[in-house]
């Protein structure tokens, strides 16, 4: 494949000194369709010159008939670059003007259509190194991919099209010959086959892969090193795990360094709570500003449960202020979740700028605070630390409030009472200014992730609203987003449910409501998530090699069929599918469930043993399958109650199940309801020990 693309790099050199002017190019007059469409993304490029379309079967067909070749151009609303590209490239018309005479121009909502982003971004990474939003990609007129970046210039994006053009139309051979062996790549990377050895896994292999993943972390800001920095939740989730489960006192310190440093501003927003996408810089400090659902979602969970392990207060106001943030922005009246806030707001001056809406001056803080300012000054380094650029600063701290009090004679109360007021003060002083915009739609998956740091949240404050809020939006999921033939759809705008669900979808639904059930021990949500379970069998499971695709077999045919394996921002929806196919398999007594899981992980062991960076979520799987793990059953009238001091321990080796009343459905339940006394159960692949009726008495039988 490097010999490949590297002969395209030399062709597509060649014809881009032969190069052609804009006059050759044609003309076409101008139809864009986006108007029609109900993506915030999409809508915002409606009135381009660009004669854009949306991806669907008409827009393909009309490619085929034309013959031309397609602009794959692909981001999300709250992408800074994504808007700088639209500014330079796709509202000038001398651009527009060779895109609308010489290619089918498809704008693609990421967000909405991941199916389509996976297939491109493969491509572009298979042919750069690297990928990101804008992803722009060229394909033949049947979607094969011939060329493809990420942000380019106006400059360099009207030699692209030119070339690339004058290519397809005086010597299309070449360009089809390199679309051949490029989707020849697409299609066998990831490919993922039967491992036929038996299943073994081993503590030590855990270990083992920990010691390599060592090596990649930040001892001294934390996270992992280099710049850009990501938050990556779900690997800071199993790290949380590890430290306390293999009593390692050095990975634990170093995920509450992590924690700690993030918290303290810059990428999280100290005035309004929430966390932005990521930092461009080691410390966390300058982030590109946007502010996602599914980050925030995931940060809440993992700050939630570092709470329950070791009761930091920081990580509280953490949890607090950011659940606080998520109603206030991005909740609807119906329970649903909005994607997100843009990176760009506008200025004093009226003009779209990055962070805008977040940065300070120092003569602007000094007027709103007063008195008051040299103390916030030193607290949240209105100096060189927390500098950014032009005279603007982002608001972080590198110290600990007791270690600040101390400093400047205060108490603990007298400074968090002067913190408060800052806040407050200054959101109220923000909320003047042009706000960011918002991203509307309401997506399955992510709200599930925010269903699931409700649930965290509540478990570890005992909160009813947090409980509340897991609930109507779990509900919604099942009153708009679940169809009659009990599948589900991906998209909710307008009032309208669309898009037919991927597998990321059903992960995090099922991952969710396994965990609702645990706390309210209602039947319905494991029921569902059984249900949902089934249907990924029916719909996407390929027998072949024990995976699951990350399209349905009833969705159109691209040219790749993809599966997700690795753990990134997100995780992976198969390493979700294993972990709740290993819960559900203990529920239900299920054999197949429980050998599917297995497999799945056997399938990828290897790459999990040596890339665990990638495979965090894997990582959890592996351990209950080497380390104790226990069913731990709560049965009897006070059921309920006796499960609310359960579900506040911080216990990631155990699964919950309850019942207030005889229960034979679920089989870890039956025969342990007693009308005279609650008995809590320790179980290990349904084999119990003698029940207790006191709780600590009964956790005193579950072993890290």
């Amino acid at each position: 494949m490097k010999t490949i693309l590297k002969s395209f790099s030399f062709l597509f050199f060649l014809s881009l000194v032969a190069g052609c002017s804009n006059k050759e190019m044609g003309s076409s007059k101008a139809s864009n369709a986006l108007i029609h469409e109900t993506s915030p993304y999409l809508l915002q490029h409606a009135y381009n010159p660009v004669n854009w379309k949306a991806w669907n079967s008409e827009t393909l067909a009309l490619a085929k008939k034309e013959n031309k070749l397609i602009i794959i151009s692909v981001g999300y609303s709250a992408c800074h670059w994504c808007h700088v590209m639209e500014e330079e490239s796709f509202e000038n018309d001398s651009i527009a003007k060779i895109m609308n005479a010489n290619f089918i121009s498809i704008k693609v909502d990421r967000e909405e259509r991941p199916d389509v982003d996976k297939v491109y971004m493969n491509a572009v990474q298979l042919m750069t190194g690297s990928g990101g939003w804008p992803l722009n990609c060229i394909a033949l007129p049947d979607g094969r991919p011939i060329f493809g970046g990420t942000y380019f210039t106006k400059e360099q994006w009207s030699k692209v099209l030119i070339s690339i053009s004058k290519l397809y139309k005086e010597e299309p051979q070449k360009a089809i010959a390199f679309a051949e062996n490029l989707t020849k790549g697409i299609q066998e990377s990831q490919l993922i086959t039967l491992n036929k050895k038996t299943p073994n896994f081993e503590e030590k292999d855990i270990v083992e892969a920990m010691d390599l993943w060592g090596t990649q972390i930040d001892t001294i800001y934390g996270g992992f090193k280099g710049a850009p920095k990501f938050p990556m939740p779900n690997s800071l989730d199993f790290l949380l795990r590890y430290g306390y489960q293999f009593k390692d006192t050095k990975v634990a310190a170093y995920l509450n360094n992590t924690l700690t440093k993030i918290a303290y501003g810059g990428i999280y927003d100290p005035i309004a709570g929430g966390f932005s996408r990521y930092a461009v810089d080691e410390k966390w400090h300058i982030p590109h500003f946007e502010k996602m659902l599914y980050d925030n979602a995931q940060l809440v969970s993992i700050y939630a449960k570092a709470y329950m392990a070791n009761k930091n207060d920081l990580f509280k106001e953490v949890v607090v202020e950011s659940l606080n943030f998520i109603k206030e922005e991005l909740t609807a009246e119906n329970g649903a979740f909005y994607s997100s806030l843009d990176a760009d707001s506008k200025n004093k001056l009226g003009e779209k700028e990055e962070g805008a809406f977040y940065e300070w001056t120092e003569p602007e803080l000094q007027l709103i605070l007063g008195s008051d300012f040299e103390l916030f000054k030193d607290f949240y380094n209105i100096n060189s630390y927390g500098f950014w650029e032009k005279a603007k600063y982002v608001l972080i701290r590198n110290s600990s409030k007791k270690v600040f009090a101390v400093k400047h004679k205060l108490s603990l109360f007298a400074l968090n009472d002067k913190i408060n007021t800052w806040k407050k003060t200054l959101k109220t002083a923000r909320n003047k200014r042009s706000k960011p915009n918002l991203d509307d739609k309401v997506l399955t998956s992510w709200n599930a992730l925010m269903i699931q740091g409700c649930v965290d949240a509540y478990r570890a404050f005992g909160n009813l609203e947090y409980l509340e809020m897991a609930l109507k939006n779990a509900n919604f999921i099942i009153e708009k987003q679940r169809r009659r033939d009990g599948g589900l759809n991906r998209n909710f705008k307008n009032g309208f449910s669309t898009i037919n669900a991927y597998s990321e979808d059903y992960a995090t639904i099922i991952q969710a409501y396994i965990s609702l059930y645990e706390v309210t021990l209602d039947e319905k949500w494991l029921t569902t998530s059984k249900e949902l379970m089934e249907y990924l069998f029916t719909n996407f499971f390929n027998e072949k090699n024990g995976m699951f695709h990350f399209t349905s077999k009833e969705d159109e045919n691209l040219i790749a069929r993809k599966y997700e394996v690795i753990d990134g921002v997100m995780p992976a929806s198969n390493s979700l599918i294993a972990n709740s196919l290993f819960k559900l398999g203990h529920y239900y007594s299920n054999n197949k469930y429980l050998k599917t899981s297995e497999q799945m992980l056997n399938n990828i062991k290897e790459d999990v043993k040596t890339s665990p960076g990638n495979y965090s979520n894997w990582l959890h799987l592996m351990t209950n399958l080497t380390k104790p793990f226990y069913e731990v059953v709560v049965a009897g009238n006070e059921a309920l109650e006796v499960n609310k001091s359960l579900i506040e321990n911080y216990s990631p080796n155990i699964l919950i199940a309850g019942t207030s009343e005889e229960n034979n459905t679920v089989p870890l339940l039956r025969y342990k309801f007693n009308e005279d006394e609650t008995f809590i159960y320790v179980c290990v692949n349904g084999t119990c020990k003698k029940p207790e009726v006191k709780l600590e008495k009964a956790l005193l039988n579950i072993k890290k």
